[in-house]
């Protein structure tokens, strides 16, 4: 366990082969996405662990500075939103230590897969876009990428074709489809392979979603043909 965060982890009932790390959205926990596993209908046999983050507590300015579990600050809720930036670099660090952790445990970096939910695909997306080691894929759901164009001089090349799935629902009035939609633009102009599905929802997840995702995740595994 790294000394920074803390998660909820399912366990594979096979040896364990490939590693997905999801993170929640402001205010959840690592329990948040506990439930999408079985909908996913992937098989304990494939040797699939989860591994869901808990991000740290901190003040939260436009919830009047509450307490509660995110991975950065958020000033304000306007299209182009001032975030907190140094704390998105912070929780980024973070998971790239999570990542090293499973490679040090015998992972195949190739195995590993990042995912989030609004706050947490900012991470999943900021911190895959960096990390050093080539990865499985990034799956990023109702989210955008308020570190561009900031992020371009520190991006890697170990991931420069790596499979990106972006997701948005046309009704999100939390994380407008715009600015998701204007993130992958952006990574699509550098050249980066993304995938980009919207859905009739609002700031959530749809099960014609969670059927794709398990699509994505069994391709970024190479486990088409699978169940």
């Amino acid at each position: 366990m790294t000394d920074e965060i803390d998660w909820v982890e399912i366990a594979p009932r096979a040896p364990h082969r490939y590693t997905i790390i999801w993170m929640h959205g402001l205010g959840a926990d690592g329990h948040d996405f506990e439930s999408i596993v079985p909908e996913l209908r992937l098989s304990d046999d494939l040797g699939i662990r989860y591994c869901f983050p808990n991000a740290p507590v901190r003040p939260v300015t436009i919830n009047g500075g509450m307490a509660m579990r995110a991975w950065y600050d958020i000033m304000d809720m306007s299209l182009e939103r001032q975030v907190d930036k140094a704390g998105i670099a912070e929780s980024s660090a973070s998971i790239l230590k999570l990542i090293d952790r499973e490679i040090e445990g015998g992972v195949s970096s190739e195995n590993i897969l990042l995912a989030g939910f609004s706050q947490g695909g900012v991470i999943a997306l900021d911190a895959g876009l960096k990390c050093p080691h080539r990865l499985a894929g990034i799956l990023a759901l109702s989210c955008y990428l308020p570190t561009w164009p900031e992020i371009v001089p520190v991006l890697s090349e170990a991931n420069r074709s790596l499979p990106i799935m972006m997701a948005h629902g046309l009704s999100d009035n939390v994380v407008a489809r715009e600015a998701g939609r204007a993130a992958f633009e952006a990574l699509t102009s550098m050249g980066y392979s993304v995938d980009w599905k919207e859905y009739p929802m609002a700031h959530s997840v749809c099960l014609e979603e969670v059927q794709d995702i398990a699509d994505f995740i069994r391709q970024c595994f190479h486990l088409e043909g699978y169940v």
